[in-house]
């Protein structure tokens, strides 16, 4: 009997054995200049995909009209990660810029001073560690 008890416990506990911990992350919008058009958000964990996620197969990309200003991702496994904005004023799905100089907003996470383009990863990275994360992204006009 005592041999079955410890068989049945170790084959509920398997599924949990290899299940990694997850997150669900929460994002704020702050300093948005209007409500018009889009909010669009990338969050990776490759450092050589940010802040475009273009070849990122694991990138999370959300879209969200400019009013909401909150966007929050479930599921996330724990991990570093680094997130980058736009504010996709007039809804043509990337960001605008004159002479390489972006004419819509953008902000990252952690708010890392801007130079000459964008952050590195590291300045703009962040992990998850909890059940709940949050980060508050500030947004800069340069136009």
């Amino acid at each position: 009997m005592r041999r079955r008890s410890a068989a049945a416990l170790a084959l509920v506990a398997l599924p949990l054995m290899g299940a990694a911990p997850v997150s669900h992350l929460d994002i704020g919008i702050d300093h948005l200049r209007s409500a018009k058009g889009m909010i669009r958000l990338c969050l990776t964990a490759d450092p050589d995909n940010f802040p475009a996620c273009v070849d990122d197969s694991r990138a999370m990309t959300r879209s969200v009209p400019a009013g909401q200003k909150a966007i929050r991702l479930d599921g996330l496994p724990h991990g570093n990660y680094a997130a980058a904005v736009i504010h996709d004023e007039n809804g043509n799905a990337k960001l605008d810029t004159l002479a390489g100089i972006p004419r819509e907003g953008f902000g990252f996470s952690r708010n890392p001073p801007i130079h000459f383009g964008p952050p590195r990863f590291t300045a703009a990275r962040f992990t998850l560690e909890g059940v709940a994360e949050a980060q508050q992204i500030r947004m800069r006009y340069i136009f």
